[in-house]
Parts: structure tokens; sequence; C-alpha cells
């Protein structure tokens, strides 16, 4: 399939403006059959509808081929120059079309993480050099915050990057690495000072072969096989000022506006996939006959669905709000961490009913709902675990600060009575 057209609003292209861009939004919340969704999700059935054991470069080229990496670049970088919103269409349709989940996992990571972050802070020779590979799939990026003792506690970084005369001296490992074990690029935070905490934190953008980077064996795990994650150890590597993503200091900051953003947009594709297993449960409902009739009639089995379409319509619209907001420049802190809650434990959810629904056919590895439960699973820790995004929930609506109650005002004086009074 041909790789897609340029396009830099919601809409298709007889939209034109803002008139366009806004009745294309409300488009993609209201349209599960969206054509840039189905277009994708036909794509990925060809391309990527077979899980793959470990990553397989020819079909992440192929995805390069057909746009995937390109999808929110600007186009004088070699990419599509499309919306949040039309990236999260063709990721859905991806997470609807392929039985690969890792490699869409990948493929959402670059794209949402580490060009994130990437395009938001880099500088003209950085994004020169990087982005036209990346958007070609001639080069794989990475994204390394996380350490064996620090997670989301960024101010918990222990990385160090010692000023040396022309740079940096970094030190340190980073764990759980997404596509760390074959990355060619990776954007690593570490500390320059670490009384300062999350402050003190600066961004580089690492060359994964320079000397003193040592890259780990791939972590085994349940699900996302063909995803790879792996630590990284840096020992005396040297870095360049001008390898400084953003400015010193700047690291906490850089990190925050990217995993606020990507910890909603990796969960398109889980809708897609979860879309895919309402529909199986539902023709399963249909076909399966016990009792004399369809299973589907029983309540047990007719209001399960019911609950999995409702899960599901409202992660749908938690996902897309998060996008429309990124798309108007508008903070999504909140919006992403309700969105990445609610679709990553209604997902498990899901993959559990549709087990259940089909019964011990569920439980065999043949009928594919085994793996969707892997899939969703992973998807309750990464970019933060449920708990702390109610944590940050509940900061952003101040329930752990005491309500400060304004001061009484004191009564009036009374008025003076008239001297004749």
């Amino acid at each position: 399939m041909d790789a897609m057209p340029v396009q830099s609003h919601y809409g298709g292209p007889e939209d034109d403006g803002a008139t366009g861009a806004d009745l294309g939004a409300l488009d993609a919340l209201l349209r599960l059959d969206h054509p840039r969704k189905t277009a994708a999700a036909a794509w990925a059935t060809d391309a990527l509808g077979t899980p793959s054991p470990v990553f397989d470069r020819g079909r992440w080229e192929a995805a390069a081929g057909y746009g995937v990496q390109g999808l929110t670049v600007p186009t004088e970088l070699g990419g599509a120059g499309r919306s949040t919103v039309d990236a999260l269409l063709t990721f859905e349709g991806l997470g609807y079309g392929a039985r690969d989940h890792g490699m869409v996992f990948a493929l959402a990571a670059q794209v949402f993480a580490m060009q994130g972050a990437l395009l938001s802070a880099g500088s003209p020779a950085q994004l020169a050099r990087w982005v036209p590979a990346l958007c070609q799939g001639a080069a794989i990026g990475a994204f390394a915050m996380s350490e064996p003792a620090a997670g989301s506690d960024t101010a918990a970084i222990t990385t160090t990057a010692t000023p040396v005369d022309g740079g940096y001296r970094i030190n340190g490992t980073k764990t759980w690495v997404t596509l760390g074990p074959l990355c060619d690029v990776v954007i690593v935070f570490a500390t320059t000072d670490r009384s300062l905490g999350r402050w003190g934190l600066t961004a580089f953008l690492v060359d994964v072969d320079r000397p003193g980077v040592h890259r780990g064996e791939p972590i085994p795990k349940m699900g996302l096989e063909s995803c790879p994650f792996g630590t990284l150890t840096f020992e005396d590597c040297f870095v360049g000022a001008d390898d400084v993503l953003g400015r010193p200091g700047s690291g906490g900051a850089i990190f925050s506006a990217a995993v606020s953003a990507e910890r909603a947009f990796l969960y398109a594709a889980q809708l897609g996939s979860t879309e895919r297993t309402i529909e199986r449960s539902v023709e399963r409902a249909r076909t399966r006959v016990q009792f004399g009739k369809p299973i589907g009639a029983f309540q047990a089995v007719s209001h399960r669905i019911a609950e999995m379409k409702l899960r599901h319509e409202t992660s749908r619209l938690l996902v897309y709000k998060t996008a429309i907001l990124a798309d108007l420049g508008r903070d999504v802190t909140l919006a992403a961490s309700l969105a990445k809650l609610h679709t990553s434990e209604t997902a498990v959810h899901t993959a559990v009913d549709a087990m259940q629904i089909l019964g011990a056919e569920g439980y065999t590895v043949a009928a594919g709902a085994e793996a969707d439960l892997r899939y969703a699973v992973g998807g309750l820790s990464y970019s933060g675990t449920s708990d702390i995004q109610r944590n940050i929930v509940a900061s952003l609506l101040g329930v752990d600060r005491p309500l400060r109650r304004a001061a009484p005002t004191p009564p009036a004086d009374p008025p003076t009575p008239p001297a004749d009074a």
C-alpha cells in the first residue's frame, strides 16, 4: 500500500480551514468506521496480522513505508504533518487489524514518546540528523527515564551527567527502555545536580553506538513479545554540549510533557484491539447455542457484552478528548491520566470477559483471547501504574490540600444615629 498522503488537519481532502478541522475532530469521535482508521486496519491485517515472537525489522520498515513513523512529523522533516487526532485514528486502526501487538506498541512508543520529545525540544541540527531517518525506518529511537530504583519518582534519578570540558560524562543504568536492546538513538535523562531533584535533570540525545553505552539483553515478559524492553548502561559516556536536548535543567519539563501525552496516546491501539474483542464476543454470543438458544439470549452473557461496549465507548471519548486538547495546545495532564487509567483497566476487564464468553476455547492459544489479555495486563504498568494515575488525578483536583477558608468579614459598624434622634 502506498504511504499516506500528506494531510495537516483532521478531516479528509475536502475539508478546508478551521471549520473542517473542527468537524473532522467531531467525526473522529463519532465514527467507529472512520476511513483513516479502517484503511490502517486493512493495512495492519495484511502486514501485522500474525503475532511475531521477536522484533521484525522488515515489519518496522513496512510501517515506515505506510507512513506510521512520520504521522506527526512536519513535512519539512520528511513526515506527514498530521494532527494528533489523525495519528490516533491510524493507531486505533492498527490495533484493530494487527495481531502483532508488540510491533504496534513499539511504533507508538517511538512516535508519541521519543519523537514527541525530540520534536518539541530538539535543535535544528538534532532534528535534521535524526528525524528523517526515524520517519524512514532507517533508525529506531528510544526514551530512557526509568531506573532500577526510580520509575515515576523522577526526583530519585541517580544517572549522572558530570560537566567536563566540552560536554558531559554520563554514568548510570536505565531499565525498562522500550526498544532499548536495538535502538540507534536514545533520549536519556540524567541529573547534573541531585540536590535540585527534578529541576536538576537534563535530557541528552545520545547515539547508542558511541563509546560507553552498553545494551542489555531483552527482558522476558508475559506479552508484547515483538517489542523488546531492556537496560542501557552508561559508563563514562562522553556527550557534547550540542547533545543536550533543550537546555540544561529542562529535562524534567521535557519528560513531563512527553509522558503526559504518551500515557493516553499509547492506548489508541488498545481501543482498536478492544473493539475487535467485543465483535468476536458478539459473534460468539450469537453462534454458540446452549439449551436450545444462543448464549447471547442469557442475561449473564448479554449484559457482560453491554458493559464491554459501555467501557469501550467511554475509553474512546477520554482518549480522543486528550488528543483534541493536545492539538489545541492545551494542558492534557488530567485528561491523559483519566484516559490512561480508564482504558488500561477496562481493557483487562474486557479481555477477561471475552475469555469467559468463549468458554474453554478462550483459554487456548488458537483463539487469541489469551494474547489479548497478556497485552492488556501490560497496560496497567507502562507510562505509570493505575495507582500513580489516581495520585495525579487526586492531586490536580486538590484533594490532598486543606481547604483554606476566607476569614469571616467583620460586621460593619452600626450607623451613627442622627443628632436629634
